[in-house]
């Protein structure tokens, strides 16, 4: 098992939750306002006067098998609109219940 921590301009919650539901990723917490920046590119996200688009954030826990083709999906969000931004990010499970 994985745990996949995805961060994105509020612009594209639909389309990352298409990505969601198409590669049946039922189980996930969604945090509706996240501030940040991006690493390499792309402007604050703050929900200030300066700085107004916000982020948010999902993570989801998927079967090994499912992550591949789950980065394909959310990379070729990403680039069509990447001054937006999103970032995936990718953790081993050691324990569930």
């Amino acid at each position: 098992m994985k745990s996949v921590f995805i961060a994105f301009d509020q612009a594209h919650k639909d389309a990352v939750m298409n990505v969601l539901d198409h590669l049946n990723c039922r189980g996930f917490s969604f945090i509706e306002q996240l501030q940040g920046r991006g690493s390499r590119t792309g402007e604050p996200h703050y929900g200030s006067h300066a700085w107004a688009s916000m982020n948010s954030g999902i993570i989801t826990i998927v079967e090994d098998k499912t992550v591949e083709p789950l980065l394909k999906a959310l990379k070729e969000v990403d680039e069509s609109a990447e001054m937006l931004g999103l970032r995936a990010f990718v953790w081993n499970i050691e324990q569930c219940y």
